[in-house]
């Protein structure tokens, strides 16, 4: 256990390091798969779900976040960690021996375990370690790892494939996976007050659900991860489509774009607020929607992939940030988990409306990525709202 931390603790050690690192070989495990699992289920004859690839995996992941949340708050944060890190290590082991449609999609399914409870102990324990006055900052510098795994992790992912086979992939990103579990077993745990784990931790009244404090982040997080749960969906056939080989190449240049701006943006959302910054980088989200949608050349698509890239680098640590300011201590990993199953419920729903509407036709992928773009403008108009609501009570407030 850790002591509380104050506004001159500094939160970047080894013991941070190895989270980074573990988020590392997390991340490339789990995107490793994302640009060739469309190219995969058609060769299992399932063209017709690709849709459902992310679908089942974020339903899963939504469900879980209740539980996850909950032993983030008792049992710790590392434990729930190696959980979903170890999720990852059987789930890519048996992509190769269940070889049915039905199969893989079950397994798809399982797999959305691993997101429902990694990232949801990772960021109660990122918040455990700093000062609110640099929450942003660190929560930001905690997601680098991952950005970078979400960057290589594609490459690595296509490179399998066209020199070796799916199998390969999948055996490699277990692989990955295992090396993040071993290093959180060496990560010093930060819940205060830990409990045993017994079953009746898995109940879940009805009131560990959902944390009320975070109804506006969820609410901004469901809007702008439409558009994650397009792109991850339709991204490689529009590469395809322009003549990208490699699909896993749109993929890179959004992490990386995503990855340059993390390194000031997270601060910036700590000294001029959560919503300003969100506000900015929903509109940057629209603009690379729109970009993606009009692309007529692979040049385009990458413009379009650094901007919307951009948007995300903001996006995220500011979320995670707004949504630890206005919970309570004993409840950060509810509060979490509530903004996550937001997230997912956003990439699920992303997905299956993209895949709808795409229907493998080419000429429908304008219309494909400009629903998000509509969606993310939505969320904006929310911002501006009470952007304008919090600086018309501290006029008040004044007088």
């Amino acid at each position: 256990m850790q002591p509380k931390p104050t506004a001159d603790t500094p939160y970047f050690n080894f013991q941070f390091a190895l989270l980074c690192l573990s988020n590392f070989l997390f991340g490339t495990s789990f995107n490793m798969m994302i640009p060739e699992l469309p190219g995969y289920l058609t060769q299992l004859g399932g063209a017709e779900y690709k849709g459902l690839i992310i679908a089942l995996f974020t339903l899963m992941a939504g469900i879980s976040r209740p539980f996850s949340g909950k032993l983030t708050d008792t049992i710790g944060r590392v434990p729930v960690m190696i959980f979903g890190s170890l999720v990852c290590v059987v789930c890519s082991l048996l992509y190769p021996l269940l070889t049915t449609v039905a199969g893989f999609l079950f397994l798809r399914f399982v797999h959305g375990f691993s997101t429902g409870f990694k990232p949801t102990a990772t960021s109660a324990y990122g918040a455990d370690v700093v000062h609110e006055s640099k929450r942003g900052e660190a929560l930001g510098a905690l997601s680098i790892g991952y950005t970078l795994g979400s960057s290589a992790g594609p490459m690595i992912g296509s490179f399998l494939v066209d020199h070796y086979s799916f199998n390969t992939m999948f055996i490699v990103s277990a692989f990955f996976a295992l090396g993040s579990v071993a290093i959180l077993y060496n990560i010093k745990e930060t819940l205060q007050h830990k409990q045993p784990f017994s079953l009746k931790l898995l109940k879940i009244n009805r009131n560990e659900i959902f944390d009320k404090s975070a109804i506006k982040p969820a609410v901004i997080t469901f809007l702008l991860c439409f558009s994650i749960g397009t792109t991850v969906t339709i991204a490689p056939d529009l590469s395809e489509h322009l003549g990208l080989h490699n699909k896993g190449l749109f993929y890179a240049f959004f992490t990386i774009a995503s990855l340059v701006i993390r390194l000031v943006a997270p601060k910036v959302s700590d000294r001029y607020g959560r919503v300003p910054v969100l506000l900015v980088s929903s509109l940057v989200l629209v603009i690379g929607m729109l970009v993606i949608a009009f692309a007529h050349s692979v040049t385009i698509m990458m413009v379009g992939s650094v901007i919307y890239g951009l948007s995300w680098g903001i996006n995220s640590p500011a979320l995670s940030a707004w949504t630890v300011d206005l919970s309570a201590p004993e409840n950060r990993g509810k509060a979490i988990a509530s903004m996550y199953i937001a997230l997912e419920i956003g990439i699920g729903v992303g997905a299956l409306v993209a895949s709808w509407i795409y229907n493998n036709q080419a000429d429908h992928f304008i219309l494909t990525f400009l629903t998000p773009a509509v969606f993310a403008f939505v969320g904006f108009l929310f911002l501006a709202k009470w952007n304008r609501q919090a600086k018309q009570g501290q006029s008040f407030s004044r007088e």
